[in-house]
């Protein structure tokens, strides 16, 4: 199978000749493991029992394999890391370890001191650009830069096209199966996340479903600023008992270290014009894919009445999917471009900005996502808000 080239290897064909070691995080599936071995002289799956056991004995048998070396799912191994990070000290040099990881190592099961030389690169489910659907009109790297040309562009993919993205998600591997294969794959993938994923974490799973309820109500919320206690209210409607905030925290702790839930931070600022901002992050699982799954989406769903109910802050369904699906393009395009992405709330939500990109100055560009075919004044008037 042909190789398909990704955003994140523009990082690493800049990166990796001059660092030691590069660690590649995401959640399962996105295509960290194919993308890091197109590197790797050598690979150690700790997936696999045989390979992981005698590491475990002893993890520093690392050193004696071929490099660049591979090293899968090292979350299984967590003290491969410390052994990483201590022969990158002793030998600087680039392109010797890559390690691949769909899990933060639980809490307790590692000691491991900082990042040392080890660089860490963020890995999410394939853009649009990456599947081949489009060609972007607009260079956010040339934005960055300070380009201030006029902005158009005419895409020549109409929404029925999109909605089919949403649905078909970022991972490779789910790409070319047919829809109900697919819809299978992706249950299974959200199924095994809670029944097994979450367990290995460290977090005891008493009532799966009750998870998954939460994990439902969460894609409900999906592009919208919906407190905690609103996502564990919808997941338990009805129920006059309900679980402890602390059980909502611990899902939504356990999901963020699988990279399961990818939340927009808020876009911290100072000021005292901007006193009156909100603070909750902007909800977004790690492909609107899932999201669409845990809702029961469809095409016709999603395209009939405007996607169905209104979600929270005014959305409908299919806006807020759509908004999921320009997040998770902007944000891989940022971080190439060595930027981070937030938004901006005002408490009483009479001022938003979907997204804000932040470059390590501190300049920023603000991103109004819509799902229209032409934008008009009224679109950008939080734009114009802001820039006052």
């Amino acid at each position: 199978m042909v190789y398909v080239r990704r955003t994140v290897d523009l990082e690493l064909d800049d990166l990796f000749p001059h660092v030691a070691a590069i660690a590649l995080d995401g959640p399962k599936a996105v295509g960290k493991t194919t993308t890091a071995a197109q590197r790797a002289a050598d690979i150690v799956n700790l997936d696999r029992t045989a390979e992981r056991v005698p590491l475990e004995a002893d993890p520093g048998l690392l050193l004696s394999r071929p490099r660049p070396l591979l090293i899968d799912e090292w979350q299984n191994v967590p003290e491969v890391w410390d052994v990483v990070r201590h022969a990158a000290d002793r030998d600087p040099s680039g392109s010797q370890f890559l390690l691949a990881g769909s899990a933060t190592p639980r809490a307790g099961a590692t000691a491991h001191s900082g990042t040392g030389r080890i660089g860490r690169l963020r890995m999410r489910p394939m853009t649009l650009e990456e599947r081949g659907v489009g060609e972007p009109a607009v260079s956010l790297t040339h934005l960055l830069e300070g380009g201030r040309e006029q902005l158009h562009g005419q895409a020549d993919v109409g929404l029925s096209r999109y909605v089919e993205e949403i649905l078909a998600s970022g991972f490779p591997a789910l790409r070319s199966l047919s829809g109900r294969a697919r819809r299978l794959q992706l249950e299974s993938y959200l199924r095994n996340a809670v029944d097994r994923d979450v367990p290995e974490q460290g977090l005891a799973v008493r009532r799966p479903d009750a998870l998954m309820a939460w994990l439902r109500a969460y894609a409900a919320a999906t592009s919208s600023t919906a407190g905690y206690s609103q996502i564990l209210d919808a997941a338990t409607p009805g129920q006059g008992d309900k679980p402890a905030r602390s059980t909502s925290d611990a899902y939504r702790r356990v999901l963020e270290s699988l990279w399961l839930l990818d939340p927009v931070p808020v876009w911290e600022l100072g000021g005292s014009q901007f006193t009156r901002l909100g603070r909750s992050p902007k909800h977004h699982l790690a492909d609107p894919a899932l999201a669409a799954r845990l809702l029961g989406l469809n095409e016709a769903k999603l395209l009939g009445t405007g996607g169905g109910p209104v979600g929270p802050e005014g959305k409908t369904v299919l806006g807020s999917m759509f908004e999921s699906l320009a997040t998770l393009w902007i944000r891989v395009a940022a971080q190439a471009a060595e930027a981070d992405v937030g938004h901006l709330r005002t408490r009483n939500g009479d001022h938003e900005v979907d997204l804000v990109v932040i470059r390590e100055d501190g300049d920023v560009l603000a991103i109004e996502v819509k799902a229209a075919g032409a934008a008009d004044d009224g679109d950008a008037k939080h734009l114009q808000w802001l820039r006052r």
